[in-house]
């Protein structure tokens, strides 16, 4: 299989599931088309038990890998508020939610492959040591075959690592960076970029080049293995469309971790 400069092939994952009772989001059934993972929401910042089942089928049937996308407990604010949980309380929120979604996995006869925390959650885990070793505790508390993925070089990444866990590094062609590699936080401006040919063109450098540029301009390194377009994006198909198509051409070969 053709690889990247002599890495594995790219992942491409989406998060997706995040309807919920009569409330829908996202472009799920066209996304699947173009993604080869899916982070299903597990029920506390996003989706229901409904939205889960039919959510796995439809991945099943479009041969995506599924992901565990678990999040605070948090539909108002759709789990992008920071919750001050402690470990302990990270831990079991996330079994919780990991074992919810496996519910759904498992009487389809799959596995869940990875797991991929949202919004504030996920960015807490990638700053702050004690939250993310409780995190990647559950995680191979619950199966020490699941993938987590993660900023490079974040605090999680080190936990996960330090456990046995295997680690996808992502990346993120939607999202400004700063110089140290994180994200410039959502509520700044600029902190999403809108334009489609960017994100198309950033998508390939990351993938390709292996670094990004930042909200200033500069190039930093960031070498990834999975790549995420956003679900809840406004066109988030056609965008999804375009990112694959620009990447095929690049000559990166796309597919879910082995």
């Amino acid at each position: 299989m053709a690889t990247r400069n002599g890495r594995p092939p790219l992942d491409l994952n989406s998060d997706v599931g995040e309807s919920f009772g009569r409330y829908t989001l996202g472009e799920d059934g066209a996304l699947f088309r173009f993604i080869t993972s899916a982070n299903v929401a597990c029920g506390l910042h996003a989706g229901d038990p409904l939205v889960m089942r039919a959510t796995v089928r439809a991945a099943i049937q479009a041969g995506v890998a599924i992901g565990a996308h678990p999040g605070y407990p948090d539909l108002q604010g759709f789990g992008r508020r920071e919750l001050r949980l402690n470990p302990e309380e990270v831990y079991s929120f996330t079994l919780y939610q990991l074992g919810a979604l496996a519910a759904f996995t498992q009487a389809a006869g799959v596995p869940l492959r990875h797991v991929k925390a949202h919004g504030a959650l996920y960015h807490q885990l990638a700053r702050e040591a004690e939250l993310a070793q409780a995190f990647a505790q559950a995680m191979y508390d619950f199966s020490p075959a699941l993938r987590v993925m993660t900023l490079p070089n974040s605090a999680l990444e080190a936990a996960a690592q330090a456990m046995g866990l295997r680690v996808l590094r992502e990346g993120f062609a939607d999202r400004a960076y700063r110089a140290d590699g994180s994200l410039v936080p959502r509520g700044e401006p600029g902190a999403v970029i809108h334009d489609p040919e960017a994100v198309v063109q950033r998508a390939v450098r990351m993938a390709v080049a292996g670094e990004v540029l930042t909200v200033k301009g500069e190039a930093v390194p960031l070498r990834i293995d999975t790549l995420c377009l956003h679900g809840d994006t406004p066109g988030a198909a056609r965008l999804a469309e375009r990112v694959r198509s620009a990447l095929e051409a690049a000559g990166v070969t796309l597919a879910a971790p082995a």
